[in-house]
């Protein structure tokens, strides 16, 4: 659906308990303050489409096509000018965010790439840096990000009415980030991305999505950059692994309903989560 689209959803598609979430993808500016101002008419847009949660792709808040020092010019705190526009735009439209973000802090000399989770009343309801740095395919995310401790509780904060469980990108293909998620009480699990294009990269987005939602018996909200950059394809996936976006490559926003009483009824007829014997817990450096 692109930008200029009217992204309504049709409400005789719409269970009982319907939750309208969305999600967004574009290719972010290195420029802040040009991301919020295309952030704004996103999400004024999903607030006309009656989203309630939306989610941003990984570095919505400002990328330059790579990595490099110009991170460290960008970055911000978390009371910083960015986080303090998402939450005037949720409050303004109603609608929960969730969006990647470049952090400064005292804890690193490095930036975190960190996602942030906006209540559209309380503000700032919860952040996760990033733990799984993309130091893959030719990529050395670590060589200007510093990584999030693993040791952290997993984050899952209360958006919409729902347990939305956080993780970025390269989290994706470590099924154990999920899974401890959703041991912390997550129903929908909300994957900012910039999944990079490549030899089938594209595959492995469609099928890691589907899994993460399919195994943990969850929704998988996942929001992607556009290319020729990332794969775009951003989506939501229901608990069954059915596709309800797929949203190709243009930017935009799209929104499904998530329902409750249908992650319910999918955990019921399969308890796989209460039938495994295993746990997953932090490996110590």
């Amino acid at each position: 659906m692109s930008e200029s689209s009217d992204p309504t959803v049709d409400p005789l598609e719409a269970p009982s308990d319907a939750i309208p979430v969305g999600v967004v993808q574009f290719s972010p500016a290195p420029n802040a303050s040009d991301n919020v101002d295309s952030i704004r008419s996103f999400v004024t847009a999903a607030s006309g489409a009656g989203a309630q949660l939306l989610v941003l792709p990984e570095y919505a808040h400002a990328f330059a096509g790579s990595l490099g020092d110009w991170v460290n010019s960008v970055a911000e705190p978390l009371d910083g000018p960015f986080v303090n526009d998402l939450i005037e735009i949720a409050r303004e439209n109603d609608v929960a965010l969730i969006s990647g973000m470049l952090e400064r802090s005292d804890d690193s000399p490095k930036p975190f790439n960190t996602l942030v989770a906006i209540h559209p009343q309380r503000g700032l309801a919860g952040h996760y840096r990033k733990v799984h740095l993309y130091d893959a395919y030719g990529a050395s995310e670590s060589e200007w990000i510093a990584a999030g401790n693993p040791s952290d509780p997993a984050v899952v904060v209360e958006l919409a009415g729902l347990q939305v469980g956080l993780q970025t990108c390269y989290d994706l293909r470590f099924p154990e980030v999920s899974r401890r998620l959703v041991d912390a009480g997550a129903e929908v699990l909300a994957v900012p991305s910039e999944w990079l294009a490549g030899p089938k990269k594209a595959h492995h987005w469609v099928a890691l999505t589907a899994a993460r939602a399919i195994e943990n018996l969850c929704y998988v909200v996942a929001a992607d950059q556009i290319a020729p950059l990332a794969v775009g394809m951003s989506r939501i996936i229901s608990p069954l692994g059915e596709t309800l976006i797929d949203m190709g490559q243009d930017a935009g926003i799209a929104v499904a309903y998530i329902s409750p009483d249908a992650l319910a009824a999918a955990r019921a007829n399969n308890p796989a989560l209460s039938l495994r014997k295993y746990r997953v817990a932090p490996v110590a450096d």
